[in-house]
């Protein structure tokens, strides 16, 4: 049973489980030995949002003097925005944000961005993956490089693993599918006719774990077909779908230490403020996907050992350009939430909108180098040492310093 390529055999075992892929072949699965620091049963969650979120319309410097003038109609809403402090309000849609906000579970880093300025959507998460300050300058992730660091496990709610989790870790994936459940006594068929197939055992039985150890089995089960799947809304790896997954994942015992998501879509060159449209629809699912993480994290008690850390690529420009929209920009904003996280404040300095305070007279000024919140997360919550952060986690970055994020 060796003759077919080992890539056709992996895909045929994510087939047959229904999204649940096995990469790469390290350990047999999330139910083997903790190791390093995930013996802590601390988590950490990365959620990328590609395509250049409006930090500003997110997050919009309403006591900023020249917050009206500089970003004219996108400095307007039709509902009241949620008030932070003085200065900053979270937009409207993202009302359970602003709940955690005042729990003191959220925290908010303005005027937030990477080395690179030059405004490319994939030169720019290539920089924020990779934690370098060139593109292209490191080839794996910082994330997977904490990982190997720590001996410890990760998974991208993904089909493929992105570039924040390559490296030495042991990384799995998994994702929806439209296709039928197999059922156990197939399964069970395959790993006896494989069993003498190095490769392919491996993999089968880290996708079964990933398939059937979190519970997602009894949905399954109760429908005849993936609930995630056969729902429309949730074609395609609907976000708040994805975030209540991982919380799965992250509530066993021996699940894994780090976990990826992403939301795409944030590209807002036109129509930004229509209520209905794609900004403020990702803004509500951003909003209802992070609390179904939190409430899948809570009953196990994860949430309180569980840091999540929000970001995009970069920001756009302060001002709206013609066609009601805003083009690519640099600073942005963070959000950092978790049970242990000292939140209900914004951090960072305010650089103003006024145009002689923007960078290029353009964009939000950066004042805060995102490795600096990435460095609080994986050194104060899963300890890192600094040597490994300056070194290997984030090569050259001596200079940049560490901010305090948790309580």
């Amino acid at each position: 049973m060796n003759t077919a390529p080992f890539s056709q055999r992996r895909l045929l075992v994510k087939a047959l489980l229904g999204g649940a892929a096995a990469l790469p072949l390290a350990s047999v699965s999330f139910a083997a030995a903790a190791q390093g620091a995930a013996k802590t049963g601390k988590r950490f969650v990365m959620v990328i949002l590609r395509g250049g979120m409006d930090g500003l319309y997110a997050v919009p410097a309403v006591g900023d003097p020249d917050f009206a003038t500089a970003r004219g109609a996108l400095s307007q809403y039709t509902d009241a925005a949620l008030p932070l402090n003085a200065t900053f309000a979270l937009h409207p849609n993202l009302t359970q944000l602003h709940s955690l906000f005042q729990r003191g579970e959220l925290g908010v880093v303005h005027a937030v961005g990477l080395g690179y300025r030059e405004r490319s959507h994939f030169d720019a998460q290539q920089v924020l993956e990779s934690g370098s300050s060139r593109p292209y300058e490191l080839n794996t992730g910082w994330l997977g490089r904490a990982l190997g660091v720590q001996r410890a496990k990760g998974l991208a709610l993904n089909t493929t693993v992105p570039l924040v989790l390559r490296g030495l870790g042991t990384v799995d994936t998994w994702a929806p599918s439209n296709l039928p459940d197999p059922s156990v006594d197939l399964v069970n068929r395959m790993e006896r006719m494989y069993g003498a197939d190095s490769a392919l055992s491996v993999a089968l039985a880290r996708a079964r774990a990933l398939h059937f150890d979190s519970g997602m089995s009894a949905d399954m089960n109760s429908t005849g077909g993936n609930n995630a799947a056969n729902n429309p809304a949730n074609k395609g790896g609907n976000f708040v779908t994805l975030a209540g997954r991982a919380a799965e994942f992250l509530a066993l015992a021996d699940g894994p230490q780090a976990a990826v998501l992403e939301l795409g879509g944030w590209d807002s060159h036109a129509n930004q403020t229509s209520p209905n449209g794609p900004v403020a629809n990702n803004l509500r699912q951003l909003d209802a996907g992070l609390a179904a993480l939190r409430e899948g994290l809570l009953p196990s008690g994860t949430w309180q050992s569980t840091v999540v850390v929000v970001v995009s690529e970069f920001g756009r420009e302060v001002a709206m350009n013609g066609t009601h929209g805003s083009d690519h920009g640099t600073g942005g904003v963070a959000f950092v939430l978790g049970g242990k996280v000292s939140g209900g404040q914004v951090w960072g300095d305010w650089p103003g909108l006024a145009k002689k305070d923007r960078y290029e007279g353009r964009d939000l000024r950066i004042t805060t180098d995102i490795r600096s919140v990435l460095k609080g997360a994986l050194g104060d919550h899963l300890g890192v040492s600094t040597r490994s952060l300056n070194a290997e986690v984030f090569p050259g970055s001596e200079s940049v310093r560490t901010l305090a994020l948790l309580r």
